[in-house]
């Protein structure tokens, strides 16, 4: 266990997550504001056996997490740590029916606490300007607005945000 919070725990991804990684991972309104790219099950076999590869290098930079509902272990999403350039990001993914729960507001609270707490002194988080419900969490947790641009992968217009821990 990374870490958990009232209701989630933050482990490492395993391969008995894959049905329902896969299914996170190809429900389009889940990657609409992500990389918008929908991968068939092989694909995402492989994408998370990559994942897990990672935790075996040394100085990794790029830590992908299972959060599962505490209580009955079910997983339920992802959050991401990973490096950008010179930055700690934060980033997260939910499967569909646990949308609107608190989950992420809560999960990103929990990782503000954990990266203090490992010696991180700031984190950037990267949002869609029309992803609403994670403009409201960023806000809510005082991210700062560091600066807009369009993305070339999804012609997005997105907004850099960034909090000092």
């Amino acid at each position: 266990m990374i870490f958990e919070t009232q209701r989630l725990r933050i482990r490492l991804l395993t391969l008995n997550d894959l049905d329902s990684f896969h299914k996170m991972q190809s429900n389009p309104k889940v990657m609409q504001y992500a990389d918008g790219e929908v991968n068939d099950f092989i694909g995402h076999q492989k994408e998370l056996l990559n994942l897990i590869d990672k935790y075996q290098i040394t100085n990794n930079d790029f830590w992908i997490y299972a959060i599962d509902h505490k209580i009955d272990e079910v997983f339920v999403g992802t959050l991401a740590l990973v490096k950008d350039n010179a930055d700690d990001e934060i980033g997260y993914r939910f499967l569909e029916d646990y949308w609107n729960k608190g989950y992420g507001l809560e999960v990103c609270k929990g990782a503000l606490a954990y990266c203090k707490k490992i010696g991180m002194k700031q984190l950037v988080a990267y949002c869609a300007d029309e992803n609403k419900a994670s403009i409201k969490i960023l806000e809510k947790l005082n991210f700062k607005v560091v600066e807009r641009f369009n993305t070339a992968i999804n012609q997005l217009t997105e907004t850099k945000y960034k909090i000092h821990l």
